[in-house]
């Protein structure tokens, strides 16, 4: 079978302007020594070395906007007319960005009167009459490029950050609006688009938008079934519209042959420029990019780091400014062991893999009276309350202050080093291996590699405190994030206790439940199938039983039967609404009632781990297993909760939250007199805001 070629086409523009507001929050951590904003072009680089490590194209083109004026500006004078203007800090970004580029080896380009979408949508077209076949993976930060997908093409919008997309094809598109991709064309002819200032139809919205399109097909057929239709201020709007109606079509189609001077072969991929990469992501500060580039070559190897490996420990070993490290195999602290620590100060390292020295009264009473530099305090007292140690708390811990200062890479004590120092630390799976190869390696590699990481943790030390104290954060390190790691901690290895029996009492239950319901299906659909495989129950939906084709989208795999498609189905259709009980009571049984069970541990309990340092605004996270998310709409879903139990006898389970905490908040920060007057009155806020916007008084409410 001939080999296809894998073309990725990227809207520059827009996926640029989603990596400069990516980054936006964090925009005076990225300059270079010449006082240039990097942000954008920082985060464009992240963005493509995501994509071209999971799609691993033969062929790539970043398109770029010439300009402001463009055929369609000459058709409609206020296209795109509206839009704040570009931020210098952005702007001053653009040349880098293109410079960038030629330095990665991935060729741009822009075409006076014509817009990125026009050379993309050309260069799409090109690879689907191209004698040799091409996967084509478009990837842009606006959804105009929709109407291009097809069975050759999959549309790729960025959702958030620089990693996150959302894959529309064909039978995505018809699953989330119930549309193809020429509606969805016609779909802004109606609606309009607010960003690129279309028109549209007056008062018509997607959701107007949508319902159209699907009781007549097209923006054609509208018109032509137009005097059928009920007399409506809708209906007089379309009528009074029609002109810009079809205007706004034409600009939102994309010009799949623009003249464009490139050709497929003009594209292809061959890799980066190593040595001019390296110069410029010096001259950009990009030390960890830089450090990567050194990773892939044939680079010397670091130097050596002397280290103490210790088999009794002395009090002189142990001081205050000592920085330490715990280290385990996995991930999940509540049930690994630790395989080794490594401590010290910059004149001095040690290291061992005897956890029972710790466990010694001289090293126990040490790390439970004295305030610990380390990273990640948390899983520090875990780890250590598993000996039968009690940490009090921290020092100064590295892992949450590299968050505090950065949230766009992740804060292992690699992208530290890679940040801050000038040590040379190897990637853990360097030294641990990765996959089915991964294992602890002999003791004098793993103690090199920890005394390293301690290292580290010294040298960067000083220069994390100097940058958290120029943003303004070290109060917020010191009064906030560490005292809530303590807690956090603390709240972990309490953990909560579970009743086995009583999942297990439900699993048996739910058992019975989709037996029946089985059974029922089988009855309504005439046969036995498996219910779990799409592809059986598409062909008894909408063969078999001929429920109506219009709701779903048939693929190379079958109908979709997703559950936007069987909610469509349900009111028609007495099997779908089974169908629909069937997978949600499988669901919870898969995911919480026998799930949960694997996490109870020895002590009836399960110990979740409290995820302090992702998210961009602190909100925490919930793994191993997830207790944030245990569903309580459904019934099934609320018993479970029932599992969940006071550890002690003749006590509860108190749940409570903040009423409008973040209003709250705002009203102490803002003074807004009125905020503070409604909340110590009682008043519902929305209700006197609304109040106060359409000069309602409260005798009138």
């Amino acid at each position: 079978m001939e080999k296809k070629n894998k073309l990725l086409l990227i809207d520059g523009s827009s996926v640029a302007f989603r990596a400069f507001f990516a980054l936006y929050n964090q925009i005076d951590r990225f300059k270079n020594a010449n006082g240039l904003h990097t942000n954008a072009v920082y985060g464009f680089n992240l963005m493509l070395s995501h994509l071209l490590e999971r799609i691993q194209p033969t062929h790539v083109l970043v398109a770029f906007d010439a300009g402001k004026t463009t055929f369609r500006t000459e058709m409609y004078a206020d296209y795109k007319g509206g839009r704040a203007k570009t931020p210098d800090e952005f702007r001053e970004q653009f040349p880098f960005i293109r410079e960038q580029l030629d330095h990665l080896g991935i060729r741009h380009y822009e075409l006076a009167q014509y817009e990125a979408d026009d050379i993309i949508g050309t260069l799409d077209k090109m690879a689907e009459t191209s004698s040799v076949p091409f996967e084509v993976t478009i990837v842009s930060g606006d959804k105009d490029l929709i109407q291009l997908t097809d069975d050759n093409t999959v549309v790729e919008i960025s959702k958030k950050g620089v990693a996150e997309f959302e894959e529309f094809t064909p039978a995505y598109l018809k699953e989330k609006m119930g549309l193809t991709p020429e509606q969805f064309i016609d779909l802004k002819a109606l609606m309009g688009d607010k960003s690129d200032n279309i028109p549209g139809v007056t008062k018509i919205g997607e959701k107007t938008g949508i319902k159209l399109l699907l009781e007549y097909g097209s923006l054609d057929g509208i018109y032509e079934h137009i005097d059928e239709m009920k007399a409506s201020k809708m209906k007089e709007n379309l009528i009074n519209d029609k002109e810009q109606a079809y205007l706004s079509k034409t600009l939102a189609t994309i010009d799949t042959n623009a003249p464009i001077e490139i050709s497929l072969d003009d594209i292809t991929y061959t890799g980066p420029h190593l040595e001019n990469l390296a110069k410029f992501y010096e001259e950009m500060g990009f030390k960890q990019l830089r450090q990567a580039l050194d990773l892939s070559g044939e680079e010397a190897a670091p130097v050596a780091i002397d280290y103490t490996e210790v088999e009794q420990v002395t009090p002189d070993m142990l001081t205050e400014d000592s920085f330490f490290h715990f280290e385990i195999f996995g991930d999940n602290y509540h049930t690994e062991p630790i395989i080794g620590f490594a401590w010290g100060t910059k004149g001095q390292l040690y290291a061992s893999t005897d956890t029972g020295l710790l466990q010694t009264p001289i090293f126990k009473e040490f790390l439970e009276k004295t305030p610990l530099k380390i990273y990640d305090f948390k899983r520090a007292k875990v780890l250590l309350s598993h000996l039968g140690i009690t940490l009090q708390k921290p020092a100064f811990d590295s892992r949450l202050a590299k968050y505090l200062l950065s949230t766009v890479e992740d804060n292992e004590i690699s992208t530290i080093a890679s940040l801050y120092s000038q040590i040379a630390l190897p990637l853990d799976e360097v030294v641990y291996g990765k996959g089915a190869k991964k294992a602890i390696p002999e003791k004098v590699v793993l103690l090199e590699h920890l005394a390293r990481k301690v290292a580290v943790l010294l040298d960067t030390e000083g220069h994390m405190v100097e940058q958290l104290q120029a943003h303004d954060q070290l109060d917020l390190l010191y009064d906030m994030e560490q005292p809530l790691a303590a807690v956090l901690a603390k709240m972990e290895i309490a953990g909560i206790k579970v009743e086995r029996q009583t999942l297990q009492g439900m699993q048996v239950e739910n058992e019975v439940v989709l037996e029946r319901l089985t059974q029922e299906i089988y009855e309504l659909a005439g046969e036995e199938f498996n219910i779990n495989s799409p592809k059986q129950l598409g062909v008894i939906l909408f063969e078999k039983l001929e429920l109506p084709l219009e709701y779903t989208k048939k693929t190379k795999t079958g109908y979709s039967t997703a559950v936007d498609v069987l909610e469509r189905l349900a009111p028609i259709s007495p099997i779908v609404s089974k169908i629909l009980e069937y997978r949600q009571i499988a669901k919870i049984q898969s995911t919480y009632v026998i799930g949960l069970q694997d996490w109870i541990l020895e002590d009836g309990k399960i110990h979740t781990r409290y995820v302090q340092d992702l998210t961009q605004t602190g909100r925490l996270s919930s793994v191993d297993p997830n207790l944030q998310n245990i569903p309580v709409r459904l019934e099934q879903g609320r018993l479970i909760r029932k599992a969940f139990v006071p550890d002690e006898e003749n006590s509860v389970l108190l749940s409570s939250d903040y009423s409008q905490i973040e209003l709250r908040v705002l009203a102490h920060i803002s003074g807004d007199e009125h905020l503070i007057d409604a909340f110590k009155h009682g008043a519902d806020i929305h209700t006197s805001t609304a109040m106060r916007v359409f000069n309602i008084e409260n005798q009138k409410m």
